[in-house]
């Protein structure tokens, strides 16, 4: 703590502060540039955000073909046929008439219950209840050691080879066997049966068999090695039905045919016929979506690329936000604020290339976006914003979909710059990657980007500049707190002289 002004009477404290303030002038200055930077920086950042977003959004939309492929599905007996448009290119109609529908296989054991009417389960001298079996180890059950199961069923390249420890329960064998192979299997408490399905439909039969290699028989003891009879078991079958006058077969009862899913639902119900259709109304709201979201784009970047910049509004200091109120500080830091990236090149090459690549044909195409509508607006002053013929878009969707997907889809090549959105997610990346340079990123090391180096520097500016202003305050508070002493001293003078005087009279 200092005081001065003992002798003098001065406010020491105020003077050297005052004085002081004039000394701080160029490093508020640097301050000013740096939060001037703070800002810019940050604005670069947001605006590659919003570009970034802006992009996935292109490319998520009508970045992908399968966009304008939408249909719409028209079924004379939906309760008979399903069909929807999956990865279809082209139109689709006919008639289907289903003869059989594919079933599954399935196969159960012989029941463990003593009999019909006495529904104790008693093995390997043993009684249980329902929830006492399933959760009876392979050992309380009489299987002995290590027990394996084979299992085949329709729908499967090959056996599955299952081994157990007699530790497993019967549980948590029937979860490894629906885990691990082409059946569901489950035990009904209600018969006392282990009943097992295939997880697919189609023609063919559940094989089940038991270990080999002196492994114990699992099959066996679990009941399910009886014979494939119809008694307890079903046979598997394949879909039969009649596609536009071709009679065949699948093994499933949903399949594709020309990017189109079928499926299958009642047989014997008479032929089905359909027709297919652009679904106009997807299609155009995902256009829209991309027009609206360009527009907002365009607005956006050009109102800050021409903001303006007032030179008059600093960034204001601690001291001076001190004496003024919130909503002043506000207005002030709001003018302040504007115009950090006005004229900015990046942005603007961007722009140029984005008018450009909306009024050009499409590499490999003869098309443009004005044949399906989408025009610039005429007034200049909208900076080449994009407006819809909603009646032309429609009928070029409705007529012609692959005409519109190309325009925006097609597939740059060595030699085509490809459709609108793939041009379009290029040009943001380019400009991404120049910003990213230019500020980096969230999280980015300031030695990696140009304005990060910047604004280190300032940070070492204001940091010496700091140390001098230290130096500085103190020699002044030296040289004050000298005046002082000698003051003092010379008035002990005085006093001494005065009573030296005073006495000899």
């Amino acid at each position: 703590m200092r005081i001065g002004g003992l002798a003098t009477g001065m406010d020491t404290e105020n003077i050297i502060k005052d004085m002081m303030q004039a000394h701080r002038i160029p490093l508020d200055k640097i301050t000013q540039k740096k939060q001037y930077l703070q800002w810019q920086l940050d604005d670069y950042r947001k605006t590659n955000r919003n570009l970034r977003d802006t992009g996935y959004k292109v490319t998520d939309t009508v970045g992908k073909q399968a966009t304008f492929m939408q249909k719409t599905m028209n079924i004379s007996n939906p309760d008979a046929v399903g069909i929807k448009a999956t990865s279809a290119t082209g139109e689709f109609s006919g008639s289907i008439e289903v003869t059989k529908l594919a079933t599954q296989a399935a196969r159960q054991g012989n029941s463990f219950f003593v009999s019909e009417t006495d529904k104790r389960i008693v093995v390997n001298g043993k009684e249980f209840t329902a929830t006492e079996f399933e959760n009876a180890t392979l050992k309380d059950l009489g299987i002995d050691g290590k027990s394996a199961i084979s299992i085949n069923a329709p729908g499967t390249k090959e056996a599955v080879n299952l081994e157990f420890e007699d530790s497993a329960t019967l549980k948590s064998v029937l979860a490894d066997i629906n885990k691990k192979t082409g059946v569901s299997a489950f035990f009904d408490s209600g018969s006392g049966k282990i009943a097992v399905s295939a997880k697919n439909t189609g023609a063919g039969n559940i094989e089940i068999v038991g270990g080999q290699g002196g492994l114990n028989d699992l099959a066996a003891g679990l009941k399910l090695d009886a014979a494939i009879t119809p008694g307890n078991s079903q046979s598997g079958s394949d879909a039969i039905f009649t596609f536009n006058g071709l009679t065949t077969e699948r093994s499933s009862n949903t399949f594709t045919i020309n990017g189109f899913e079928i499926n299958l639902k009642q047989a014997n119900s008479g032929p089905v016929t359909f027709n297919s259709a652009p679904d106009v109304d997807k299609v155009m709201e995902s256009v829209v979506k991309f027009v609206d979201d360009y527009n907002k784009m365009i607005e956006e970047l050009h109102a800050k690329i021409k903001e303006p910049v007032y030179r008059n509004f600093q960034p204001l200091s601690d001291e001076q936000k001190k004496d003024m109120k919130e909503k002043e500080i506000e207005l002030w830091e709001e003018k302040a604020m504007s115009g950090t990236l006005r004229n900015d090149p990046t942005i603007a090459s961007m722009l140029t290339k984005m008018r450009q690549m909306m009024s050009e044909k499409t590499d490999g195409t003869e098309y443009s976006l004005k044949d399906i509508g989408i025009t610039p607006i005429k007034d200049f002053k909208e900076n080449g914003k994009l407006e819809i013929n909603e009646t032309e878009l429609r009928k070029a969707i409705s007529e012609n979909p692959n005409m519109v997907s190309d325009i925006f889809t097609k597939s740059a090549s060595d030699t085509e710059k490809g459709g609108i959105a793939i041009q379009f997610r290029k040009t943001i990346d380019e400009t991404n990657k120049v910003i990213s340079t230019k500020a980096g990123s969230t999280g980015s090391v300031s030695d990696s980007f140009t304005l990060g180096r910047t604004m280190k520097g300032f940070e070492k500016q204001i940091e010496r500049f700091e140390e001098r202003l230290k130096v500085t305050e103190n020699r002044y508070w030296k040289q004050f707190t000298a005046m002082e002493n000698a003051i003092q001293r010379a008035n002990a003078q005085s006093a001494s002289l005065m009573s030296a005087l005073g006495g000899g009279m």
